[in-house]
């Protein structure tokens, strides 16, 4: 069970909701992140168009994402839109609603094995990797990968390190961060493919040398897309910089002309 962060929701604040009852005048629905707090949902903030029958937009059970519109801090009670919320935004919460409750549940877990309360969990672990990470998962995948010292600097206690990261390691990958170059390879004479793929071979040799796995598949000739995952961008970035330096050199005792180019990962 989530345990919110605070007793109600900001006006304006994009939260995941299951439609629970529908009428002819509206609908109601419970807040996911808030203790399943009930909602109303206005028949005029269903849809951007007129709809005869709400059952036409959602249904009972529905998990959707909805706009907060209305808050009364007295009587707890609060509207809210499905009209505002673009098909951008449902996608991005959605998925970030679905990595949030996989790290809290490996930290649940922990907490019931270890005989520490829920509210303990959140308070000591989630909601300090949410304040650092955006969500407790991403920086599971990286404490995989890099050790304990990414919990120890978000603040985790250090009675929970250690169970934290042997329970993870059960469900989480490392994180990976992939960098891309396109290279440009060509050779007018009569081996040039050979030639092409010696620096190819190279690069390859070079990025694996270093500890790092390689992708290289060809972009339609003479173009060739070379790829490097690592747990960080900065040691990707550094590798594959290092290893097309030497690729570079061996181009040219070939006599293979080269240019690279950046792209987006």
């Amino acid at each position: 069970m989530v345990v919110p962060r605070k007793p109600l929701p900001d006006l304006g604040e994009l939260v995941v909701a299951t439609v629970r009852e529908i009428f002819d005048y509206g609908a109601y629905v419970t807040l996911d992140e808030y203790n399943d707090l009930k909602a109303y949902l206005p028949w005029s903030e269903a849809s951007t168009k007129w709809v005869k029958d709400l059952h036409e937009v959602i249904y009972e059970g529905e998990k959707i994402v909805v706009k907060v519109i209305r808050v009364d801090r007295r009587k707890n009670e609060v509207d809210v839109s499905l009209k505002r919320v673009s098909d951008g935004d449902k996608r991005r919460k959605m998925m970030w609603w679905k990595r949030f409750l996989r790290g809290a549940k490996i930290i649940e877990t922990v907490a019931k094995s270890m005989g520490w309360s829920l509210e303990e969990a959140y308070r000591d672990v989630v909601w300090k990797l949410e304040d650092q990470f955006g969500e407790p998962l991403t920086a599971l995948e990286e404490a995989v990968g890099k050790g304990e010292e990414v919990l120890i600097k978000a603040g985790v206690p250090e009675k929970w390190v250690k169970p934290i990261l042997e329970e993870a390691s059960k469900h989480v990958k490392p994180r990976k961060i992939s960098v891309k170059r396109v290279v440009l390879l060509r050779s007018l004479e009569r081996d040039g493919v050979v030639r092409v793929k010696g620096v190819l071979e190279t690069l390859d040799r070079e990025i694996t040398g270093q500890g790092l796995a390689a992708r290289i598949y060809t972009a339609g000739s003479p173009r060739y897309v070379v790829e490097v995952e690592a747990g960080d961008y900065k040691t990707a970035e550094a590798v594959l910089e290092r290893s097309l330096e030497r690729a570079l050199k061996k181009a040219k005792e070939l006599g293979v002309e080269v240019s690279v180019e950046s792209v987006k990962s």
